[in-house]
């Protein structure tokens, strides 16, 4: 996609964190956003931002686990506006914890909102996408996507899930001649949204803003790549695993402390 002047942008989970300043940054590119969010008030309040800037914004509340609501607002976008060009898939929470110390409903809730979410909004977009020129999915992963990560069990296994997605589809797009559509998988390291208060980055590293995964997401829409890792550290991983056995591989994850960087978890709350 040589241009987001406008095209038209849909996220979930826009109205904050990550989601926010993708917003924002798609904004500058001319693109007019769709920011759909479960709390109405914060999409709203990222579209006046916009707005007042002189870019188009519309708010959607939206909640991502619920399939008919997915499908009414894209109907509605349809009558409004037209078609998206862009499909960013980046609802998604986290609940930390020693596996048996939080609830199961969390446990769920986790894989509701992350995985399945992300499968029913991609399933509802999908033949408007297709059906353009040129268009791109966006789906926001994790740098536990390619390891284990203790005290955030179930967060790492719906991510590992939202990679594996987004490979599968990609590769199956371009086997039925819809390679016009491209596929990004993001996989940062711990940003600093509020989401992850209380995690450790690994050694070596920072934790990241949400301005500069906004900004490496933008930027591989644009030139169609298919990954985003960031920081340096996360290249490390699937490098690794396909060539040193296990222990050693648990060895240097401690070593980076990633066996304990969630150990001290307190999200937003």
């Amino acid at each position: 996609m040589r241009s987001l002047a406008g095209k038209h942008v849909f996220i979930t989970g826009g109205g904050s964190g990550i989601g926010r300043s993708l917003a924002l940054r798609f904004a500058t590119e001319g693109a007019a956003l769709h920011v759909a969010d479960l709390n109405p008030g914060a999409a709203g309040e990222v579209c006046q931002v916009i707005r007042s800037s002189g870019g188009r914004a519309r708010p959607w509340e939206l909640d991502v686990t619920d399939a008919a609501a997915i499908a009414d607002v894209r109907r509605r976008i349809l009558l409004e506006s037209g078609p998206i060009d862009v499909l960013v898939n980046n609802a998604g929470i986290v609940h930390g914890g020693a596996f048996l110390d939080v609830p199961l409903g969390r446990h769920e809730a986790t894989f509701r909102v992350n995985t399945l979410a992300t499968v029913a909004v991609t399933h509802t977009f999908l033949p408007d996408l297709a059906a353009r020129n040129e268009a791109h999915i966006v789906n926001i992963a994790s740098a536990a996507a390619f390891t284990g990560l203790p005290f955030g069990s179930t967060y790492a296994a719906s991510k590992w899930a939202v990679l594996g997605f987004s490979e599968s589809i990609r590769l199956e797009l371009v086997e039925q001649g819809r390679a016009h559509v491209g596929v990004t998988a993001v996989c940062p390291g711990y940003v600093g949204t509020g989401m992850f208060e209380g995690a450790r980055a690994l050694r070596l590293t920072r934790i990241l803003t949400p301005e500069r995964v906004a900004d490496l997401t933008v930027k591989a829409v644009l030139s169609r790549r298919e990954m985003v890792m960031t920081p340096w550290v996360v290249h490390l991983g699937p490098a690794l695993r396909g060539i040193l056995p296990r222990p050693a591989l648990d060895w240097i994850a401690r070593l980076f402390g990633a066996q304990s960087s969630m150990a001290h978890w307190k999200g937003r709350g």
